[in-house]
């Protein structure tokens, strides 16, 4: 009979509160997604869905600390530096650039926004291989 693998004990909390924060980051990233129009609707302002996203991250970021160990530290800092970044090109859009024009420059600067958290996927291939 297969077992499935597991991570060690120690280890279920820090993964819990990673779960948590990927969760904040997803919730942050939908809102973000719903400026882009839609086929019906028109898509909330980007200066509003900023907002959400900033708090998201925010709240991410608060919760970073409950997930650090040392198994998966390497990951922890992309993960941590990759929040770091999105605060400061929100904070940057907000305060200095034009909001985009046309569908185009929005998508792709609701990719700019989100393409460092990708680094979050780092910390769950970590935390898959260190089951056992």
């Amino acid at each position: 009979m297969f077992r499935r693998k597991r991570l060690p004990q120690a280890l279920e909390p820090p993964y819990a509160a990673f779960v948590s924060t990927v969760e904040a980051l997803e919730r942050g990233k939908a809102a973000l997604t719903e400026s882009a129009p839609g086929t019906r609707l028109p898509g909330r302002p980007l200066a509003e869905t900023l907002i959400t996203f900033e708090e998201a991250l925010h709240e991410a970021a608060r919760g970073m600390d409950d997930w650090r160990v040392p198994e998966v530290e390497r990951q922890w800092l992309a993960a941590s530096d990759a929040i770091r970044t999105c605060l400061g090109l929100c904070e940057r859009l907000r305060l200095e650039a034009e909001m985009p024009d046309g569908f185009e420059a929005l998508i792709a600067t609701i990719g700019d926004l989100m393409a460092p958290l990708e680094a979050f996927e780092g910390v769950e291939i970590r935390f898959r291989e260190l089951r056992v």
